[in-house]
């Protein structure tokens, strides 16, 4: 399977591989004159052949367009910050399970101090969404957010359906919370290891938010991401 790269532009059927993405074509992966791998510039995909290769970039001219595939749902995660390396899995794993757009999240039980840093680690989170977006051969990289409140994230206008999930006991299975929803546009939010405080738990559902169970068990944040995320793939048809 070929690899995908991204690009700033398509003009005039040729295109720019620049910077550190060039590098690992020119020194990693050895590429040469001649050989053809997928770029993208974020809406379109076209099949490229390496024409020149340089320390710093390497030109491409585009042979054909190909199906630039696009999730069937838009999903929105709202996930509080929680230890790093943590965070950080769970970034790449949603943008390889098709998410569009992750809002950091400075829930009460965050851990100050992680989030005092949080801001100086944004150039590496996004640099994190974009080579797994190259790996996972999305036509686009997710938008990263800034760093927000969970009030002020659940009222952020929205459309589609929205879900909290939630240890408090009523709190319904996601599958059944999931179960009949035809909606294409969802958000869904993930608490800190310490869990929601009631009043973010009101908060959430004054924006209307519906509460959802991922199971009787403690999961940490990055294995919930990926478990909400599958399920809801799962439930509302993603292909």
């Amino acid at each position: 399977m070929r690899r995908r790269f991204f690009v700033e532009k398509f003009e005039n059927d040729r295109a720019v591989v620049e910077g550190k993405a060039a590098h690992h074509l020119g020194r990693v992966l050895r590429a040469q004159p001649g050989q053809l791998y997928e770029l993208s510039d974020g809406t379109k995909v076209w099949l490229g052949r390496i024409e020149t290769v340089s320390r710093d970039t390497v030109d491409f001219s585009l042979m054909e367009e190909l199906p630039a595939y696009q999730p069937a749902i838009q999903i929105t995660l709202l996930l509080s910050v929680v230890k790093f390396d943590s965070f950080e899995w769970a970034l790449e794993k949603a943008t390889e399970l098709g998410v569009q757009t992750i809002v950091p999240l400075a829930a009460a039980r965050s851990e100050k101090a992680l989030l005092a840093a949080a801001a100086k680690r944004a150039a590496r989170w996004k640099k994190i969404l974009f080579e797994a977006s190259q790996q996972s051969r999305r036509v686009r990289v997710p938008l990263l957010e800034s760093l927000a409140t969970p009030v002020a994230a659940f009222y952020s206008p929205a459309e589609g359906l929205r879900i909290s999930l939630s240890e408090v006991p009523d709190a319904k299975p996601l599958r059944e919370v999931l179960q009949g929803q035809t909606a294409k546009s969802v958000t869904v939010a993930i608490g800190p290891e310490g869990g929601w405080t009631g009043a973010e738990l009101a908060a959430a559902r004054a924006a209307g938010f519906l509460e959802a169970s991922l199971g009787k068990l403690i999961l940490r944040a990055e294995t919930a991401v990926i478990t909400a995320l599958a399920n809801i793939n799962f439930a509302l048809g993603a292909n």
